[in-house]
């Protein structure tokens, strides 16, 4: 499989799902929404019929037939061949045994925090931390409600995403109070930065306004 493929976490679902039993895209696409694994992947059918293109071109699935139920349009079953087998079990391999190097738009941003001044940067983590708590409250109902329908091995993406909130809550909280207590190492810097910029941004008094002579008196001898 090439790079590109492999960046692509869609890829992984559509071969882990086809390993398990031949089917057609549209119905991995069901049996990937029923599982929550939009959590993991973002799913659409335009996406997977490109990820479905590109695995039968690198030999990865292969078609079984194409079939016809009712006034349904023809739909095309794949299956993995031994080649994709391979490349599933390795993917997987490496992806579990190898930290991957990610970039989070989270990280990208707190890299820059102090291009906005520390009041506002407080009222951003305070808005960030009210969302995760709300993820929160859901993750725990999708977890409640997995628990009750598999077994826990098929959803521990559920329970990892559960802890990467948790974690990034208590990072921003954390954040937030240094800001809001000044405890912040290097907080001081931050704000006179944002005072020096906050008067050179004022704007320049006008010039006075020139008033026009009036008519120009006669000369006199």
């Amino acid at each position: 499989m090439t790079t590109s493929s492999r960046r692509n976490p869609l890829t992984l679902m559509v071969l882990a799902t086809l390993w398990e039993q031949p089917t057609h895209p549209y119905r991995i696409v069901q049996i990937l929404k029923e599982r929550s694994k939009d959590r993991a992947a973002k799913i659409n059918y335009g996406s997977l019929y490109t990820v479905v293109d590109t695995l039968e071109r690198e030999g990865l699935i292969e078609s079984t037939g194409v079939t016809r139920e009712g006034n349904l349009p023809p739909r095309t079953t794949y299956r993995v061949t031994p080649a994709g087998k391979r490349e599933l079990i390795d993917w997987v391999t490496d992806m579990i045994g190898q930290p991957q190097v990610e970039y989070p738009a989270y990280l990208a941003a707190l890299a820059q925090l102090p291009v906005v001044s520390p009041d506002r940067a407080l009222e951003l983590l305070e808005q960030r931390a009210a969302a995760l708590r709300e993820r929160q409250a859901a993750e725990r109902a999708q977890l409640a409600q997995a628990r009750t329908a598999l077994p826990a091995v098929f959803f521990l993406e559920h329970d990892y995403a559960a802890a990467l909130t948790r974690a990034d809550l208590e990072f921003t909280d954390r954040l937030a109070m240094q800001i809001r207590t000044d405890s912040l190492d290097g907080q001081e810097l931050w704000a006179a930065a944002h005072e020096r910029d906050r008067d050179l941004d004022e704007p320049v008094a006008a010039p006075p306004r020139r008033v026009a002579d009036g008519p120009r008196r006669a000369a006199t001898r």
